[in-house]
């Protein structure tokens, strides 16, 4: 994986889904852990105790960090694969 740059949406988007996974934890309405988890992956380039965390995760369950990475990666090709089909279709390709 490249290491990537700091970026504003990304802290944006992690701290949001681990304050949701905080109140997850409080709320019955809302799965707490999943929310934290992602918000942990999410950050895993932008902070190093996210990177910490989610490498206990991947001690604690062997093979689970991997199949998210690569189901990262297939929506990462998906969305860029669909960007290229609206910029085609809108002539600005």
């Amino acid at each position: 994986m490249q290491p990537q740059r700091s970026s504003w949406k990304r802290k944006v988007a992690g701290w949001s889904l681990l304050t949701l996974g905080v109140a997850g934890l409080i709320l019955p309405l809302l799965n707490g852990t999943i929310f934290l988890l992602l918000g942990l992956f999410v950050l895993r380039d932008q902070h190093d105790w996210s990177r910490r965390c989610l490498d206990w995760c991947d001690r604690r369950w062997p093979g689970q960090m991997g199949r998210l990475e690569k189901l990262e990666a297939k929506a990462a090709d998906r969305f860029h694969n669909s960007s290229r089909w609206v910029r085609r279709k809108l002539g600005r390709a």
